[in-house]
């Protein structure tokens, strides 16, 4: 059944490599400023205690749960609110880049592991094992990471919204080159950012779902990819393809975003998809 409408707060915060406690700290600021402005669940960047990539992973990374799941555990009981955040994992001798939903009461409710690693993290991260979603008060959330949205991998978003996923939840860390010239910094008009717009907007058409992905900003400083720079643009794009909002560019574009979200039924169940899908221009399986 339908929800009524409710505040997602967007916390494009700066992620900094190698150093948690800060990262967290602000990641809990972030969580803060968005319950103060009556949202009832906040998303949080990719990596957000260590940084994408960055090489400190191999010997700060903490299991899930563990001290950084329980720092924002904390956070989501004080403010009363849900949070979804990207995490390096440790388990065992493997890392995963991972994402975790925690309830308003500190509970884990999810918790993905990246499946659509770039190659470039993959010296690092191992390739994720799981995929699943969680009815809650505000509608069945799934979580997907970054490029697990990929137009050429939204068979991770296509599972998720067979099991009736109704918002698509995406830590992410948007990156580009050191130099990169966006006139306009706002990423409208570029290639880079119509990427997320186009998988975005084909979920959000096919499903009537919500997809929102929360992208960091900063420099990155550590691993394959130093010397570029996380811009933000974080993005929210409601049923029916409409953008609800945009965060801005740039890498010291720290914003918390509040989106107003209304969750609708999903567009079908189990076989009845297929034809769902097929009326709505959907030709694959």
């Amino acid at each position: 059944m339908s929800r009524a409408s409710y505040r997602v707060g967007m916390a494009q915060i700066l992620v900094e490599g190698g150093r948690p406690e800060a990262n967290l700290c602000r990641a809990a600021d972030a969580i803060c400023v968005a319950a103060e402005q009556g949202c009832r669940l906040v998303v949080l960047p990719e990596c957000l205690d260590l940084g994408w990539t960055d090489p400190c992973a191999r010997t700060l990374a903490v299991p899930i749960p563990g001290a950084h799941t329980g720092l924002l555990a904390r956070a989501a009981r004080e403010h009363g609110v849900y949070v979804v955040a990207g995490l390096v994992e440790r388990a065992g001798a493997r890392l995963f880049n991972a994402a975790v939903l925690i309830s308003p009461t500190g509970e884990l409710l999810l918790h993905h592991r990246k499946i659509n690693e770039l190659d470039i993290g993959l010296d690092l991260y191992s390739v994720g094992d799981r995929i699943g979603v969680v009815e809650t008060e505000l509608g069945t959330l799934g979580l997907s990471i970054c490029a697990d949205n990929f137009c050429s991998s939204l068979a991770i978003a296509h599972v998720l919204a067979r099991m009736g996923a109704q918002l698509i939840l995406s830590p992410s860390a948007w990156a580009v080159v050191a130099d990169h010239d966006n006139t306009n910094h706002d990423n409208t008009g570029e290639r880079y950012g119509k990427r997320w717009r186009d998988s975005y907007t084909e979920l959000a058409k096919l499903y009537d779902m919500t997809v929102i992905g929360v992208s960091n900003v900063g420099a990155i400083t550590g691993g394959p990819w130093a010397g570029r720079k996380c811009i933000g643009c974080s993005l929210a794009v409601g049923p029916g393809g409409e953008i609800l909002a945009e965060a801005p560019y740039g890498e010291r574009a720290e914003v918390v975003l509040c989106v107003e979200v209304g969750p609708r039924p999903p567009i079908a169940r189990g076989t009845d998809f297929a034809p769902a899908l097929a009326a709505r221009g959907y030709r694959g399986a």
